[in-house]
């Protein structure tokens, strides 16, 4: 089917589970370290292993806003997804420079983006394809501060009407009895959306966060 290599793990999965390892350093001194994740389907198997890279300045002072490069290797090691980040603003009083991200896969190919939308009240993104054609929206919660709880944000159609999946903080169920200690999202999308989109979708979990739950011990 012309998938992009790497990307076939992603084609019968409609759940994804991100796990941030949260590294020793960070946990006790504070200090902001290179971000490591590992995705896994939702049998708690791993299909991915994702590093952030940037430099000590951006991770230090610009934690919420910095720029960044997350590469994405599947368990042979073979790059597969790489997600860009720019540094953007993050106000909504600043509709002019909001946060845009670039996904390829494979790299140095563009699978898709995820564009911040201006609202005074709430979380708004557009997913949009490689053509920059709007695909799905995605809509978080006024609050975004659930201690010990689930945080939503909910996956649209364009319409803003129906809801087809979404993005979880502290998904339930299955990550409480397995993770501890760390930080966890799930994605929810349909099996049959284009793998390309799935691969958007977890730079936009990346993406949420850095931008609502960087600087939150509420999951650890």
């Amino acid at each position: 089917h012309n998938l992009p290599p790497g990307l076939e793990y992603l084609n019968q999965l409609d759940q994804i589970i991100i796990h941030q390892q949260v590294e020793l350093l960070e946990a006790i001194l504070g200090t902001e370290t290179s971000s490591k994740y590992e995705i896994k389907n939702h049998l708690g198997q791993r299909v991915y292993f994702a590093v952030e890279e940037n430099d000590c300045f951006d991770r230090n002072l610009c934690s919420p806003i910095r720029s960044f490069t997350i590469r994405i290797a599947d368990n042979t090691g073979r790059e597969v997804i790489t997600v860009n980040r720019p540094l953007r603003c993050n106000s909504c009083w600043f509709p002019c420079f909001l946060q845009e991200l670039e996904v390829q896969s494979p790299p140095g190919t563009i699978a898709g983006y995820v564009v911040q939308n201006w609202d005074p009240f709430l979380p708004k993104f557009t997913i949009q394809n490689e053509s920059k054609e709007d695909v799905l929206k995605i809509i978080g919660p006024y609050a975004t501060c659930g201690c010990f709880d689930d945080v939503d944000f909910e996956v649209k159609a364009l319409n803003e009407m129906s809801t087809i999946g979404k993005i979880s903080k502290y998904w339930s169920g299955f990550v409480n009895n397995v993770f501890t200690n760390t930080a966890n999202f799930g994605i929810q999308v349909p099996v049959d959306l284009d793998v390309r989109i799935k691969a958007v979708m977890i730079g936009a979990c990346f993406l949420i966060d850095l931008m609502f739950f960087e600087n939150s011990l509420n999951g650890l």
